[in-house]
């Protein structure tokens, strides 16, 4: 197992998502929460993460104080153990739901970083494509633009509609 924890983790992610430091991070989030709402809620979810981070250091440590070399535990003590081991696990859960909700989080900022670009980079193309693949009528110089297409159509409709 790993020894970094899922706080150190969630920062590694938070860091190299916004390339700042987490103290930097932490001061714009509170600061200017308008500007970037998905900073703000990564660092809402990691604020979470501390919290647990600090209670998977007190149930480890109860758990290591109960079961530690040499003690044979009580009949009580066998509770607290399984009370301690049972916090134990659910906080790690909760602490990797946490890293998998700032990763969505990143996931979104990146996707509607290229969403905003998608747009623009697509009109551009098509309006390269269209200018590039005109047909010119025969005899128009070169340097002239083509006539615009026509909207018509080019055989009349020979039924009449009801």
């Amino acid at each position: 197992m790993s020894d970094a924890t899922a706080l150190d983790q969630a920062d590694a992610m938070i860091e190299k998502a916004w390339g700042r430091p987490i103290d930097a991070l932490e001061t714009l989030a509170v600061r200017r929460p308008v500007e970037d709402p998905l900073l703000r809620s990564a660092m809402h979810i990691r604020s979470g993460l501390v919290v647990s981070n600090n209670a998977v250091a007190v149930h480890q440590d109860r758990l290591h104080a109960l079961t530690r070399s040499g003690h044979v535990p009580a009949f009580y003590d066998l509770d607290r153990i399984t009370s301690s081991a049972v916090n134990l696990r659910v906080v790690l859960a909760e602490s990797r739901t946490a890293l998998q909700a700032i990763s969505r989080v990143i996931e979104a900022r990146e996707a509607a970083a290229t969403a905003d670009r998608t747009p623009a980079v697509r009109l551009a193309q098509a309006a390269v494509a269209r200018s590039a693949h005109t047909p010119r009528t025969l005899g128009q110089p070169p340097d002239q633009p083509a006539p615009s297409a026509t909207v018509d159509p080019t055989v009349p409709a020979t039924r009449s509609r009801r």
